[in-house]
């Protein structure tokens, strides 16, 4: 089964089928977040939708922290 995960730090997305813990090959952050899209949905995203929901995941999770250095 494919999944999506999200990084909390760059809101990059990765593809990924049997990996636990994935990495970000964008920023290097090493443990990614499973996103709450499931796979079938974010390929029939076009790619502007796919940057709407990063930017909008990012939003709603960095409530509260501290931007990083």
């Amino acid at each position: 089964m494919m999944r999506v995960y999200i990084c909390p730090d760059c809101g990059w997305m990765r593809m990924v089928s049997r990996r636990k813990n994935v990495e970000c090959y964008k920023c290097g952050v090493q443990d990614m977040t499973l996103a709450k899209v499931d796979f079938a949905t974010y390929v029939s995203w076009s790619e502007k939708e796919r940057e709407e929901y990063a930017a909008a995941w990012m939003y709603i999770h960095s409530k509260g922290k501290t931007k990083r250095n």
